[in-house]
């Protein structure tokens, strides 16, 4: 999808215009100070606001929510946006309780299924949820359900957007490589973890990153959510450090977006 328009708005909110369409990623329009629950015994303080104020955003087309359930990807300003979306799109799960607030505008998708989006004078997308694991193995139970969704132009070949969610790397994010093309990879990074837990681990890291680099080969990677909380043991320095001994191909194609600041990347 060569030629979307890519705006950071912070953590993981990530506003992508093509073709018409006004996408927005993971909604958090909170400011910081709060402290959220994300299970028992677990927790986190926003450390940062948005980049653009919610009164800035303008209309949005669809919400693509990989998960509803944890405040740093779904907070208390973020539900006002999925009260204004057009679409919201999530895991089967978000769509059960979110079902009374949104009606039918929410659509649950598990993970390799595909909803479209199509409106008249815009070029039809569709949207596949993909694999997440939020943490180590058997951690669902506790960290419930998340997906990633890939952005695919049926007219055209290739060049999908794909937005890993909040994950670790494991099997069926590596399967992304052989299901989708991927054109820009959109990263969840930040190596969460969390004193009660120790050193498991609930999302990727840049040496994650890496790897996953070397089977997708994307033209552009986009690292997100890795800031901003209290949670996130990696932030940008330390992942620029694990990047600088990566192949230099990979180092040219990294592109950390200005919060903020609409930005369309190029290899």
């Amino acid at each position: 999808m060569s030629g979307a328009r890519l705006t950071y708005i912070g953590g993981p909110t990530l506003l992508i215009e093509y073709g018409g369409w006004r996408l927005l990623t993971d909604p958090t329009f909170d400011p910081p100070g709060r402290r959220y629950r994300f299970g028992p015994g677990i927790s986190s303080r926003k450390l940062s606001g948005p980049a653009i104020d919610l009164a800035e955003l303008g209309s949005i087309d669809a919400v693509l929510l990989t998960h509803d359930h944890h405040g740093d990807n779904l907070d208390d300003a973020g539900r006002a946006v999925l009260r204004s979306a057009g679409q919201v799109m999530t895991t089967v799960a978000g769509a059960r309780r979110l079902r009374e607030l949104l009606g039918g505008r929410v659509t649950g998708l598990r993970a390799w299924s595909t909803a479209a989006l199509e409106a008249p004078g815009r070029p039809a997308l569709e949207v596949t949820a993909t694999p997440c694991r939020h943490g180590p193995p058997l951690s669902r139970a506790l960290v419930g359900d998340v997906v990633g969704f890939a952005l695919h132009r049926p007219d055209r070949q290739g060049g999908d957007v794909w937005i890993s969610g909040d994950t670790v790397l494991h099997a069926g994010v590596r399967e992304v490589a052989d299901r989708v093309d991927v054109d820009t990879a959109i990263l969840h990074l930040g190596g969460v973890r969390f004193p009660l837990t120790g050193p498991l681990r609930y999302s990727m890291t840049a040496r994650d990153a890496v790897e996953l680099y070397r089977l997708l080969h994307p033209r552009v990677v986009i690292p997100v959510h890795y800031e901003g909380w209290a949670h996130f043991r990696q932030n940008r320095d330390a992942a620029e450090r694990e990047f600088a001994r990566a192949p230099r191909e990979l180092r040219e194609r990294i592109r950390w977006l200005a919060a903020g600041v609409p930005t369309e990347p190029t290899s």
